[in-house]
């Protein structure tokens, strides 16, 4: 793994705000505008190392199901945070029913500096994002600016496969795609855009809606869109924590589909997916898995012997983009947060000539399917990052 400094082409923001990623730029709070796609610089991997963490990642979803297996049978929902009986009863049901119900993608965030082995930071299995610029225009950037080189990234190909694949198990009907018109930069809008054609090619009718204008109607009990079309079934960016404590979220619910067309909308992702998107399984694998060299030792109950040794961060069990993460370093006197957290061991983020990087692994229906990499300038990954293309020397 090195990094390589790089001339940006010329006209690069209109190159791929015209291949999707219309979010190029990042507005800072100082009120500057810098390069959210940075193409000043990029990462070169080989081949065999490639190759072995495609294997790290298959290895850590594997675990990841089995910890979600776990969960389930010993009834461990609270650790979790959820504390509603029915929700869990339903995820509970969505997990014994997965094989029936459509499942797409998910992004683990790997801590990797090419000398040691790969460790899980968290799996963001509900709603990963950074999708777009990972298929599509890191894909045309090798392609112009290194003809012949390699990518890992097959997330095009495996997306529109996965659709095919999911097709029997979708109700009748179109398939919707939904995002929040809190969305302010296009990132949630053009990734389900991008999805919803993914689905297309792979022959299915679909529609776009926001979560905002999503319907109820009263008399047949149904979710509605604009044009009072039932909405059988909804692939949404929109987190499950979300969707269920909206003032909607009992209709969610008592109208889940969760296989076998007991319900009226199926979900993509399903519920059971709460499990993998919830820090605490974190804490689950490392009880399952202690000493893994995949993992890092993380607990629910606090730092434990985290505060002597390496330190820790402290992460909110349900956040994105590092919100509310917080550092302690070595020597930090143990402490434990008034929110339910997970403290996972303190590994600084690899330094590349002053830059921390986090690996983004794409799993695409169960298989290892590609790379997205984020740089940032501290210690957390957070919505200041920057996205660089990578290739296979």
């Amino acid at each position: 793994m090195e990094r390589h400094t790089i001339e940006p082409r010329p006209g690069w923001q209109e190159t791929v705000e015209a291949q999707g990623c219309v979010y190029p730029l990042t507005r800072h709070p100082d009120d500057s505008l810098r390069p959210y796609w940075d193409e000043s610089a990029y990462y070169a991997f080989s081949l065999p190392e490639v190759e072995a963490l495609e294997e790290v990642v298959e290895e850590l979803h594997a675990m990841s199901l089995a910890a979600a297996a776990h969960i389930v049978e010993k009834d461990r929902f609270a650790e979790l945070g959820v504390t509603d009986p029915q929700v869990a009863r339903l995820v509970a049901e969505s997990w014994h029913r997965r094989e029936e119900l459509p499942s797409l993608y998910g992004r683990f965030d790997l801590h990797y500096d090419g000398t040691g082995p790969a460790r899980m930071l968290e799996y963001n299995a509900d709603t990963p994002t950074s999708l777009v610029e990972a298929a599509s225009p890191q894909w045309f950037w090798m392609e112009e600016r290194f003809p012949g080189a390699d990518q890992w990234n097959s997330l095009h190909e495996r997306l529109v496969a996965a659709w095919r694949r999911n097709r029997p198990l979708l109700p009748p009907g179109p398939v919707h795609f939904v995002h929040t018109e809190d969305d302010t930069c296009g990132e949630d809008l053009m990734t389900a855009a991008y999805l919803r054609e993914t689905a297309e090619q792979a022959g299915l009718e679909t529609v776009a809606l926001s979560v905002e204008r999503i319907g109820w109607d009263h008399i047949s009990g149904r979710f509605v869109d604009e044009h009072l079309r039932f909405i059988r079934c909804c692939f949404k960016l929109y987190p499950w924590e979300w969707l269920v404590a909206d003032r909607f979220g009992p209709h969610v619910v008592e109208t889940l589909d969760n296989g076998g067309g007991t319900g009226s909308t199926c979900w993509i992702e399903p519920a059971w997916k709460m499990l993998l998107s919830n820090k605490a399984l974190l804490a689950i694998l490392w009880e399952l898995y202690p000493g893994h060299p995949n993992l890092l030792p993380a607990y629910l109950d606090g730092p434990r012997e985290l505060a002597a040794g390496p330190g820790w961060a402290a992460k909110p069990l349900l956040g994105r983009e590092g919100a509310g993460v917080s550092i302690h370093p070595p020597g930090s006197p143990a402490a434990t947060r008034d929110e339910p957290c997970c403290y996972q061991e303190f590994a600084p983020l690899p330094d590349f000539d002053g830059n921390r990087v986090v690996l983004g692994a794409w799993v695409v229906d169960g298989e290892a399917a590609g790379l997205g990499i984020r740089e940032s300038e501290g210690l957390v990954t957070d919505g200041y990052a920057r996205f660089l293309p990578h290739l296979i020397r």
